[in-house]
Formats: C-alpha cells, structure tokens, sequence
C-alpha cells in the first residue's frame, strides 16, 4: 500500500500548487466577464489557444522529454540530470529560435494581426516555465513545483486587475498578465533551484539530444493534435457564428475545466508513480485499482457539474453569459471522457510509445474537424461540443484497445458502460429542460454517487487499515 499512499501524497501536494490556484482562477470568471464583453473574450481565448497551438512547435516536445529522462536518471548521478537538462536547454532554444522567425504568418489572419508579438512572448515563457517545472518535478521536489503553481496564480490574478480595471487593456491585458506571470516564475523556478549549476553548454551531447528527441518529437503532433481537438471548434464557430458566439462558447468550457484540472494535477503525480513505484509484475494491478478509483471520481464530478450547470454558470459568469450552460453539459461528458484518455496515456507514457500516442491523437483531431464543419453550420457552438464529445469517445476505444498490446489490466467494462449511459442521460435531461428534470438530475446524481463512492470508500478502508497496522507495529517495537 506503500505506492498508494505516496501516490496520494504527491497528488495532494501537486493539487495545492495547481488544482487549488486554477480553482481561483475559476472564481474570478463573473470579474473577467463582467469587464470584457463576449467579443473581447473570444478574441483573448483566440489569442491564447493559438499561442497553445504553437507552444509544443517551439519546445520541440523537449519539455516532456526533460521530465521523462530525467526520472531514469539514477538517482545519485547528479551529472546524468544536470546533461539531460543542457541539452534540453539548447534544443528549446533552437525550436524557440524557429518559431520566432515564422510567427509573422500569423499577421495574415485579421484578428491576430496584432498580436503577434504577444503571442511570440506567450509561446517562449510558458515553454521555459514548462522546461523548468518539469525538471524541479522530476527531481522529486514537489513542494517547490507546488509553491510555484500558487505564485503563479497569485501573479496572473494580480497582474490581470492591473492591466483590466488600471489601464483597461482589454483582451491584450488579459493574455498579457498570463506572459508576465510565466517570465517571473521561470526567473524563481532559476534561482530558487539553483538551476544555473545545472545548466552548461559542454554538457550538451548528441547522443542524449537523439535519444531525447526520439521520445519527444511525436509528443509535437500529439499535444497539437489534443490542441486541434479542444479548440478547432473555436475558430470554426468564430468563422460560421461570430466572435460573440465563440466568447459564449469558450465561457461554457471553463466548468468542466474543473474536471481537467483534477486529471492534469493526478496525472502529474501518476506519471512519476508509474515509472518508480509498482515493479513489473505489479504494474496490472497497481493500474487496474487505480483507474478505477480515478473513473470513479471523474464521473461524480461530472454529475454534479452537470446538475448545477445553470447554478454554477449563474455564479461564475456575468448574466451576459447565462445562456452558455446549455453547452455545458454535454461539454462535461466529453471533457470525463477526455480525463479517460490521458489516464490510459499514461500506458504509452511508461512504456516510452509516443510516436502511438501520437497517431492516437492524430484520430481524435481528424474526427473532430471533420464533425465541426459538418455540424457547426446548422447547429452552430452546440454542434461544436456533439462533435468534441464524439471525438474524444472515438479515442478512448481506439486508446482502450491499443493499450492492452502494452499493459493487460482490467479496464471494468461494465461500471463504464454504466457510468456514460446515466452521465449521458443527465445531459439529455438538462438540456431537453423536461418536466421534473430537478428531480431526475437528482436521481441520476444519487445513483452515479453511490455506485462510485463505494469503491473510493473501500480503497480509502483499505489504505487506512494498513496505516493503522503499521503503526501498531511500531508501537510494538517501542
């Protein structure tokens, strides 16, 4: 039970510095929409995810890279981490270099002309900040990665009513706060390490840069892929419905990115589990107890999100933005089934199959920007999240039945099964505003809890037990 506790521990560590700072973040939607108007929000969300889209481009893939190697590295060759970070420095720094000089296409595209620079800025200090938190990760400093998380935030929230309500800046302000955050804490994350040490230039080797990019450059299409996923339905609703309709649109993504931060600040910590905890024979069961935990959370919450859909929106938007709940819920099945998939990543991720994580996400894309221009010209931002949810559903299958070649463990079939069926009926039910829907929201939100909660509760039992055992043992002893 050893694996499962630090598995909790790191996880409760990493969500104090990211889960519980995005949350903040969350909070502060009314402030966000109250001052920018629906256009302004879609431009500056526009902004973002081309700059998101371009971010694994520049980094070459290499900030995964740094994080992976850097986990083999034995544990006492400080030499093995410190060339591993080098020459992830100076492959970073030629992607950035490249990037920079082709970034001026993006002046082509009307709403982007002027924020090219903005996005070059955005690009080079999320990539760095990525670069070193992960390194700082992989050295088994969570508390640090955790700390920086928090001073993150605190940045982005500060620096964002500066630039909105002191020199109204619009959009600009909005992605502006989120670059001068990135800069200022890859500066703590450099010197609060003490990463200058690690950093040498005759450190660098080519044989460790093959190695590296070998595992690295297919996470480039793989992250652009999730990226075409997650956000080509934003330009293609900006082109058929309107900035307006995008600013709703994107408003209604930010409730179940509650469900995504729980998964990235779990994935972070399952990431480092799977490679150093569970030995070879244990590694079935060790992934098959704790997929099953983490389905079952991911659906509970996306019950609840999607039974107080219109609460939540109520509370986190502006009235301006009330009428985007209606996209919620079918955005929270597909962002559960999104969590899904990068759980059984973590497969691809520990076996160092990247290049299949790739052509996995290659699959999911492919399939949402066929769907998008089929289904946004008549059914407008609702048709956008039919066709992300049906996406990401068609790349858990493909991903289900793959992964198997590489890990046999029990993927519990039928609480799956269960489990979509009743969250899909919730959002039918929401949306469709039946007669009772408070009480069938309800009902399905009881079932969901109650056929979930059991096997947390029986896995937290289990954990305790052995805690408890443990320590009579000591006492024991003295």
């Amino acid at each position: 039970m050893g694996k499962y506790k630090r598995l909790l521990s790191n996880t409760a560590i990493l969500g104090a510095g990211t889960f519980l700072s995005k949350v903040l973040v969350l909070l502060l939607m009314p402030f966000y929409t109250g001052i920018l108007t629906t256009a302004e929000f879609g431009t500056a969300d526009l902004i973002a995810q081309t700059a998101n889209l371009l971010i694994p481009l520049a980094a070459v893939g290499i900030c995964d890279g740094i994080f992976r190697f850097t986990l083999d590295a034995s544990a006492d060759s400080a030499e093995d981490r410190k060339r591993i970070l080098s020459t992830g420095m100076v492959i970073l720094l030629g992607g950035s270099a490249v990037i920079g000089g082709l970034l001026p296409i993006l002046g082509m595209f009307p709403t982007l002309r002027e924020s090219v620079w903005l996005i070059a800025l955005y690009v080079i200090c999320a990539n760095f900040h990525s670069a070193f938190a992960n390194y700082v990760r992989a050295l088994g400093k969570t508390v640090l990665f955790a700390v920086q998380g928090i001073v993150n935030t605190g940045l982005t929230i500060l620096l964002n009513i500066l630039f909105l309500i002191v020199f109204d800046m619009g959009s600009t302000g909005y992605v502006l706060s989120v670059v001068v955050a990135d800069f200022t804490v890859t500066a703590v994350l450099f010197f609060a390490a003490k990463l200058w040490r690690d950093i040498s230039f005759r450190r660098v080797r080519r044989q460790t840069a093959k190695d590296m990019l070998k595992f690295s450059i297919p996470y480039i299409p793989t992250t652009v892929m999730w990226l075409i996923t997650s956000v080509s339905d934003r330009y293609i609703v900006t082109a058929f419905c309107g900035e307006a309709e995008n600013g709703l649109y994107a408003a209604a993504y930010k409730l179940p990115t509650l469900l995504s931060l729980v998964s990235g600040v779990f994935v972070e910590a399952w990431h480092f589990s799977t490679v150093k905890e569970a030995t070879d024979g244990e590694k079935a069961d060790f992934f098959s107890t704790v997929y099953l935990n983490f389905m079952s959370v991911m659906f509970m919450g996306a019950s609840v999100l999607i039974a107080g859909a219109k609460i939540f929106t109520s509370i986190l938007l502006n009235e301006s933005y009330y009428s985007s709940w209606e996209y919620v819920p079918v955005l929270v099945v597909a962002t559960t089934f999104s969590t899904m998939v990068s759980f059984l990543g973590s497969v691809y991720f520990l076996k160092k199959k990247s290049t299949l994580s790739m052509l996995t996400a290659m699959s999911g894309a492919v399939i949402n920007v066929i769907l998008n221009f089929v289904m946004i010209p008549d059914h407008g931002a609702m048709g956008a999240a039919i066709a992300t949810l049906i996406s990401y559903l068609a790349v858990y299958v493909i991903r289900a039945y793959d992964t198997a070649n590489y890990l046999r463990f029990r993927r519990h079939s039928v609480r799956l099964g269960i489990n979509t069926a009743v969250l899909l009926g919730q959002a039918w039910v929401m949306i469709g505003a039946f007669r009772y829907w408070q009480i069938v929201q309800i009902g399905c939100l009881g079932f969901l809890l109650i056929l979930n909660g059991k096997e947390i509760f029986r896995t937290g039992f289990r954990l305790l037990k052995t805690f408890l055992r443990k320590k009579s043992k000591k006492c024991e002893k003295i």
